[in-house]
């Protein structure tokens, strides 16, 4: 079993390296002048079970070419087997046709990844679950509210929680961490006029005096968070925190967040914080590695990923 990481979330790279207590293979990946892609592989890798860890985070094109390219080498190199893992999938939003002559990319994305040489995929809450049917080769899409629901239950231990959904899309996610702490549900009625920005229209659910916790997989604006925890206190909330697996945060999403009204905002270290995320008063990092390090472990020797979630 071999490690390769990428550029794009190191940190997280070397912590699944010390939960699996193996060393990262020693690669170089850099740019040349007019940033073209350039990757070595350092040690011997011929008929070898290889894990490439890599994010296809901001900048996403850049370090999708990072992967591809790093599974091409890894190909040349005659690994026996090689498992792309990609705690965020970052084309996932686009995973089908708002309208008319506008491409899937997250199926072209997925041809990518599957010609360049990969055998299998390991990702992390996919924005949509049918994209694991984009890859022809096996794909495991891990959950994170094992990881979200710990922390919940560690840090709102005997207050009167209730679970939100933001939109209709997410219930499913939002009800399968309710059911786990047994807490209720409730749902955010949305309408979203254009991309990025959100207008909360409802909530569907008795949320009075409740401490209200909304969950959801991709925070980037963070406009949808900060409307739903103005109209769930606006509803009678004592308090609304966030959990969400991935803190994409693009633009002005963290001072966004540090100015409204929510107590604070999980994210997982999917993709790895920036400075302004790591100094904000009310946004806090869990991490991941135990989670993916484990599946890793399980795919190398051949045993069921699915009952990590049993």
């Amino acid at each position: 079993m071999k490690l390769v990481a990428g550029n794009s979330n190191r940190a997280l790279s070397e912590a699944i390296a010390a939960y699996l207590d193996l060393p990262l293979t020693k690669s170089v990946v850099r740019r040349f002048a007019d940033m073209e892609v350039f990757v070595e592989i350092q040690e011997n890798v011929r008929g070898e079970d290889v894990f490439i860890m890599q994010s296809t985070s901001y900048p996403a094109n850049d370090h999708l070419m990072e992967l591809l390219i790093i599974i091409d080498a890894l190909k040349r190199a005659s690994a026996r087997r090689i498992t792309a893992v990609v705690p965020y999938f970052g084309y996932a939003r686009q995973d089908r046709k708002p309208g008319p002559r506008s491409p899937i990319s997250a199926k072209l994305v997925a041809n990518l990844i599957t010609k360049a040489g990969a055998d299998r995929v390991l990702t992390l809450d996919l924005h949509a679950g049918q994209i694991q049917g984009f890859f022809d080769i096996p794909t495991d899409n891990l959950f994170g509210a094992p990881v979200l629901t710990h922390d919940i239950e560690e840090h709102y231990k005997g207050q009167d929680l209730m679970i939100i959904s933001p939109d209709v899309g997410g219930v499913v996610r939002a009800r399968a961490i309710a059911k786990r702490i047994g807490a209720d549900l409730a749902i955010v009625d949305k309408r979203r006029e254009r991309a990025g920005e959100s207008e909360v229209m409802n909530i569907i659910g008795d949320v009075k005096g409740r401490s209200c916790i909304l969950v959801d997989d991709i925070v980037d604006s963070a406009g949808t968070l900060c409307n739903a925890a103005e109209a769930l206190l606006a509803k009678g909330a004592t308090a609304v925190s966030a959990y969400v697996t991935h803190g994409v945060l693009s633009g002005g999403a963290v001072a966004r967040v540090a100015a409204s009204q929510l107590k604070e905002l999980v994210i997982t270290d999917s993709i790895q914080p920036t400075e302004a995320v790591r100094v904000a008063h009310n946004i806090r990092t869990v991490t991941i590695a135990p989670l993916i390090g484990e599946a890793m472990r399980r795919t190398a020797e051949e045993r069921s990923v699915s009952s990590l979630f049993d």
